[in-house]
């Protein structure tokens, strides 16, 4: 119906615009290592900038666990917990340590603040003064990269030197004034595969192998209902693709450079005005788009079984909406239930179960409903989401100083963790957390040229060896392998997913269907020849 058709290109629209970046890991004070080109690097002073975890015991008692940067200068900290020595801390006297201490050390850590001389000569201070290590306080919320000055030539430092941000630092500050406080400093490193990848990785496949079966079933019933027509010499025209009356819509060649268009636009809108009350819209946008998906998939499920299939072909004329289904009356009232439990809580530790079903109905729905009538459009589309995403992760930092893409993703400056409309699995060994998060974009786009490679080979009765459905499948399957490998490479700095995943999955298709001859129908007509029944009938006649 109208109102269905409308909602699909709707929800595809908004999902294609929110294409991200799929697997940047959120933790607090972004990724563990930060390769900085800008940052001088000198002998002495040339190490990467890392986060540093700092665990305080108070009085003997494990508290708080801060996290902070390490400098450019200064020793390697220990990866491991246990390798970590526990050192006390206190409260530098002069406390800027722009001057020696006059506090008298035997190896405790010295807690110092920002201001009035050099980070270098802070740390050699108490490091002449005797500390382990020093701990400097920021005056701001966020973390500050500690570099050496312009003119320092030869330096020597042979202390950590870790940057607090100001509130952990009152902090520390307000127990050392009442307790004995001690810390240890340690920075663990990620491990090279995390759980939450593979289940991801099966999450994405799984969705596209579940909407590409419905797609190719409703299209294989929908030729077999055109056959019947045309054998008994109706007049009604039924195109296989059923765009007027099953609400299918089909992407063509402008629309295609269109999305990538208005995607960009609408990424540097979500950029400029990212908010909490931005995040709300879109949290109000994701829900009614999942609870369209959520609908549409359990009304589909259901209907498989005798008891439901009644209610599923039974309807009501509501206004607005047309003609509805008794059993989607039904299950509507628990689709938006879920919606909005969903909203209400999807700060908790597992909402992101939930954002993720909502998030999988949806793609399925816009996969099931969304078509490319041919595999010349499927290039167009992949083509400019290809660009899309390489400009938008990498080539936007040279404009914005940083990565646009993963900015959005991340939801910097909106207060909470990342826009919603991604998958996400929280990372199950990573001693920082954060999530593993794929966009719908990075399913949905490759998904729409799987999906039609199974319609083409029911429609045209190839069998699964012969066909290009398996080939597809793999093909995505191996790209989004490749884009986990160049994730754990880059220290798990953000990738844009459509960069190996498209040459895999548009590549495996365009030689497989030049070697077989399949590739011109493929790229104009898109369905294979079948005999016209009526055209026969006539011939006999």
């Amino acid at each position: 119906m109208d109102s269905r058709r409308f909602c699909a290109y709707l929800y595809t629209s908004m999902a294609i615009c929110l294409m991200l970046s799929w697997s940047s890991p959120q933790v607090l004070g972004g990724d563990i290592i930060h390769h900085d080109d800008v940052a001088p690097k000198r002998p002495g002073c040339d190490n990467n900038f890392v986060l540093v975890k700092v665990l305080t015991w108070v009085n003997g008692v494990e508290d708080i666990e801060y996290v902070g940067v390490g400098a450019r200068f200064g020793p390697t900290l220990e990866s491991k917990e246990k390798h970590a020595n526990m050192t006390k801390i206190i409260i530098a006297d002069p406390p800027d340590c722009c001057d020696m201490p006059t506090n008298k050390l035997k190896g405790e850590a010295l807690l110092v603040h920002r201001g009035n001389c050099s980070f270098t000569t802070k740390s050699s201070m108490a490091e002449r003064a005797g500390a382990s290590a020093v701990l400097i306080i920021n005056y701001q919320t966020e973390l500050f990269k500690m570099v050496c000055e312009a003119n320092e030539t030869g330096v020597n430092i042979k202390i950590p030197a870790v940057m607090l941000p100001q509130d952990a630092g009152a902090s520390l500050e307000n127990l050392i004034a009442n307790s004995t406080v001690s810390v240890q400093l340690y920075s663990p490193r990620r491990p090279l595969v995390d759980v939450a990848e593979v289940f991801l990785w099966l999450m994405a496949v799984g969705t596209i192998l579940c909407a590409s079966y419905w797609s190719a079933h409703s299209a294989r019933e929908a030729a077999i209902e055109q056959d019947k027509l045309l054998k008994d010499g109706s007049n009604n025209h039924v195109q296989i693709q059923g765009v007027g009356s099953s609400g299918i819509v089909e992407i063509n060649t402008i629309s295609a450079v269109l999305f990538v268009v208005i995607a960009s636009c609408f990424l540097i809108m979500l950029y400029k005005l990212m908010s909490y009350w931005f995040i709300e819209v879109l949290v109000v946008l994701f829900c009614i788009g999942g609870i369209e998906g959520l609908q549409t998939c359990s009304v589909a499920l259901l209907s498989c079984f005798r008891w439901f299939a009644r209610a599923g072909h039974s309807f009501l004329e509501l206004p607005l909406f047309g003609a509805v289904s008794y059993l989607t009356l039904a299950v509507s009232p628990f689709c938006i239930a879920f919606a909005v439990v969903w909203a209400i809580f999807r700060t908790v530790s597992f909402a992101w179960i939930g954002q993720d079903i909502l998030g999988i109905a949806l793609i399925i729905t816009v996969l099931q409903i969304v078509h490319i009538p041919n595999l010349k459009v499927g290039t167009v589309l992949l083509s400019c989401a290809f660009l899309y995403d390489i400009f938008w992760v990498f080539v936007s930092k040279w404009w914005f100083h940083e990565s646009v893409m993963i900015v959005v993703a991340r939801g910097d400056r909106s207060g909470e963790d990342g826009i919603p409309m991604l998958l996400k699995i929280p990372r199950m060994f990573d001693p920082w957390g954060g999530y593993s998060i794929i966009g719908f974009g990075d399913i949905i786009l490759p998904g729409l040229v799987v999906v039609f490679s199974l319609r083409y080979d029911w429609l045209a009765k190839k069998s699964f060896k012969e066909g290009y459905f398996l080939w597809a499948m793999v093909a995505y399957g191996l790209g989004l392998l490749i884009t986990y490998v160049a994730l754990n490479l880059m220290d798990g700095h953000g990738q844009p997913a459509l960069l190996y995943i498209v040459p895999f999955t548009l590549g495996t298709f365009l030689t497989i269907g030049k070697q077989r001859g399949d590739l011109k129908r493929l790229w104009t007509r898109g369905e294979p020849e079948r005999p016209c029944p009526h055209i026969q009938l006539q011939h006999f006649q």
